[in-house]
């Protein structure tokens, strides 16, 4: 299972929220090529980069991070936040994105998420399904819509999609433990998927956890910033998995 720590982004700083509310905002580093170099001399390959101020504006506005980043260090970033056209993907993948998550747009303009799946190609595109009390939430989470998560992702999964990332946002940034039991039935009834956990890690014993139920990958934030979980835990637990 990949260990993908998340840096998201407000005016360049690295910070964290709460169930994605700005309100509770926390600065954790003023400089996020800092942390990211920290997580590569770890042993971490891969980076979830989420352009919060892009959330908001529905554009990509954090770009020269992502591109400092991505010519500074050697990690597989995929990047998300208020992508919505494909000039805004070009970007993202010109500025070193790996793969882009798409959230609020699969559920808001499912034309366009799908033409990209077939312009930049399945691998290239990660479905972002955040939920709650198994709806699909949009726009930053400011929203739930009607969509019910499991058959959301199954429409998507006969469009190509692989990857997907899912937040239960009443465990995110709560350090209270991740959505178990919601992963291990997604993955029964998802065949095939690879499912990317997020929200909630709060103890590096639930990562092994994550692993057994058949996660592909996990998304660790403020666990890691609020030193729950240490990055030598994870370097330790890489090591032991490759």
């Amino acid at each position: 299972m990949r260990i993908i720590p998340a840096i998201d982004i407000i005016d360049g700083q690295c910070v964290r929220l709460s169930k994605g509310d700005y309100n509770t905002k926390k600065v954790y580093n003023e400089n996020p090529l800092e942390i990211a170099k920290q997580f590569e001399a770890h042993g971490i390959k891969h980076l979830h980069l989420v352009d919060l101020d892009g959330a908001k504006a529905s554009h990509i506005v954090n770009h020269k991070v992502l591109e400092e980043i991505a010519t500074k260090t050697s990690l597989k970033i995929d990047f998300g936040g208020g992508l919505k056209t494909d000039e805004d993907l070009k970007i993202a993948f010109e500025s070193g994105a790996n793969q882009i998550t798409g959230g609020s747009i699969a559920v808001k303009n499912a034309s366009v998420f799908k033409s990209w799946i077939s312009k930049f190609g399945a691998d290239k595109i990660i479905l972002g399904a955040d939920a709650n009390n198994e709806k699909i939430a949009v726009s930053g989470w400011l929203e739930e819509s009607d969509e019910d998560l499991i058959p959301f992702v199954q429409e998507y999964q006969k469009e190509g999609i692989q990857y997907v990332i899912c937040t239960d946002i009443a465990k995110d940034g709560m350090l209270q433990g991740p959505s178990f039991d919601l992963y291990e039935k997604m993955l029964k009834q998802c065949a095939n998927i690879k499912l990317i956990a997020s929200g909630g890690i709060s103890t590096f014993d639930e990562l092994p956890r994550l692993a057994e139920l058949g996660c592909e990958g996990t998304i660790v934030g403020k666990a890691i910033y609020e030193n729950k979980i240490s990055l030598k835990q994870l370097e330790a637990y890489i090591v032991q998995s490759s």
